[in-house]
């Protein structure tokens, strides 16, 4: 049965302060890796694993909005097709690992909205590569996640679906586009999911949800069957508990797409066995100007930074200070062509059907209308000299780091249409430079009332970490060594 969570009952309660997980008690709350290796020792089956996670999904999603679809009858008949396989002996790493996908990753015969009036009754015939490759490799598919509008346009309260909530404080943004996505895996709702990233829409959502999210190098993983919003930009990646589950996911979803035209045919690695190499050496550059001057980081957020250079030092990387242009140029480059290219994959429904799209993605769309050909071109070019000069700084470092954002997750309301116009994200830069970037949990702020008095405190603060292109295996590496050694990974939102 695939089911329209708006009908759900309301949970009791909304969710509360964080507080220690304990996986082996709490099935959602285990790691991809964790359940993996339950189901393979038949520790847990793989159909209680999925029943518990739709139950979790039944409570909570009426508070947190992250799923716009349940796919029960495909979840349960996943899970019974790796039980069997599990039986047979033929289980790999994701056999039985319940997954859920961003609204903009296309599936066959089930509903595939992009969180948008536009496409409320669009239903695929043919399913995204990466949702192909996972489900061949075993994972059972719960249902479909909260986006902004075609992943741009949010958060909005003007469509016939609320936007996602932050599980460690649900008065609270979860960061955008894969909002559903960031929401899902920090509660416990799905043990791994996809996202798609062309400004940061999997790294954000990371950061202020306390997740790993991964943005690969483009081409590295297939984006056909993901719907476009700017496609010189456009990534797909996996969202998890930890940098280790992201390198399993990846490992699954990587490779060359001969269907898919940006794909490229590279060489791929074991990614899950890669993250397990020291990182004693590596040469780990901050980008203090990041964080100290273009997007000045509030007094918590720096304070994790100096602890993540410490802990990074103790790890035994050689830690310097790294410059790079600033956030803004590579900002201004990405709006162009995020602006031009959206404008114009949605040209022909802005002209005919433009009060279907919600308010925000009018403002920040529409406006792409107004570039010239030649501001488009400029754009491009400026692009190629930012990928030149951000490579030549792999010449001296194997990582880059900044924090992903200025601070914690803000409230959850209207935001300026204008955002990421006005102010500059972090996380774009590794989309106009083309590189592999991870964020995973640095820390958190401290524990004190916020927002409506009940919620706030012990948020997530997220750090980034960017590599040179197909430096995929070391960007996973360093961020799977400092989740160990930094220890975010034991403190889960209270549900």
């Amino acid at each position: 049965m695939t089911t329209d969570p708006q009908a759900t009952p309301k949970a009791d309660k909304p969710i509360a302060k964080a507080k220690a997980a304990n996986p082996d008690a709490s099935p959602p709350f285990l790691t991809i890796a964790e359940a993996g290796r339950l189901l393979a020792r038949k520790k847990i089956s793989p159909v209680e694993l999925v029943h518990a996670l739709l139950s979790r999904i039944e409570a909570l999603n009426p508070v947190l909005h992250a799923f716009l679809t349940i796919t029960e009858t495909e979840a349960l008949a996943g899970a019974r097709a790796a039980e069997r396989a599990i039986k047979a002996g033929k289980a790999g790493p994701l056999t039985g690992i319940p997954l859920a996908y961003k609204d903009i990753f296309e599936t066959a015969g089930i509903r595939t909205t992009a969180h948008s009036r536009v496409l409320a009754e669009n239903i695929p015939t043919a399913t995204a590569e990466t949702i192909r490759r996972l489900t061949a490799a075993g994972a059972p598919m719960l249902g479909k996640l909260a986006t902004h509008e075609f992943a741009i346009g949010g958060p909005s309260f003007d469509l016939p679906w609320p936007p996602a909530c932050n599980p460690w404080d649900t008065g609270r943004f979860t960061g955008g586009s894969s909002s559903g996505s960031g929401a899902a895996v920090a509660a416990g709702l799905c043990l791994g999911a996809l996202g798609s990233d062309t400004g940061g829409s999997i790294r954000l959502p990371a950061a202020y949800c306390g997740i790993a999210g991964l943005k690969p190098t483009p081409g590295l993983v297939s984006r056909r069957g993901v719907i476009p919003l700017a496609p010189s930009l456009d990534t797909a990646g996996p969202m998890a508990w930890t940098a280790e589950d992201c390198a399993i996911l990846l490992d699954a979803i990587a490779g060359h797409d001969p269907a898919d035209p940006a794909s490229v045919a590279v060489p791929t690695t074991g990614y899950a066995r890669a993250i397990t190499a020291p990182v004693k050496g590596l040469r780990v550059g901050v980008l203090r100007g990041f964080f100290e001057r273009d997007v000045p980081a509030t007094p918590e957020m720096a304070a994790m930074m100096t602890k993540a250079i410490a802990v990074l030092k103790d790890l035994g990387c050689k830690v310097e200070t790294a410059v790079l242009p600033t956030v803004h140029e590579y900002n201004a480059v990405g709006r162009v062509i995020i602006s031009a290219e959206a404008y114009a994959e949605h040209e022909a429904n802005l002209k005919t059907r433009l009060d279907e799209y919600s308010r925000v993605f009018r403002v920040r769309v529409l406006a792409g209308g107004l570039l010239r050909a030649a501001d488009y071109l400029a754009a491009q070019r400026r692009r190629a000299e930012l990928i030149a000069q951000t490579a030549e700084a792999f010449t001296k470092f194997d990582v880059l780091i900044t924090p992903a954002t200025a601070g914690a997750a803000p409230m959850l309301a209207d935001q300026r249409p204008d955002e990421g116009f006005m102010l500059p994200f972090i996380t774009t830069v590794a989309n106009v430079a083309a590189l592999p970037s991870i964020v995973v949990c640095g820390g958190f702020t401290q524990q004190r009332k916020g927002g409506d008095g009940k919620h706030g405190g012990g948020l997530p603060l997220g750090l980034e970490i960017m590599g040179p292109a197909w430096g995929d295996a070391t960007v996973l590496r360093v961020g799977h060594h400092f989740e160990q050694a930094a220890g975010t990974r034991g403190v889960r939102p209270a549900l």
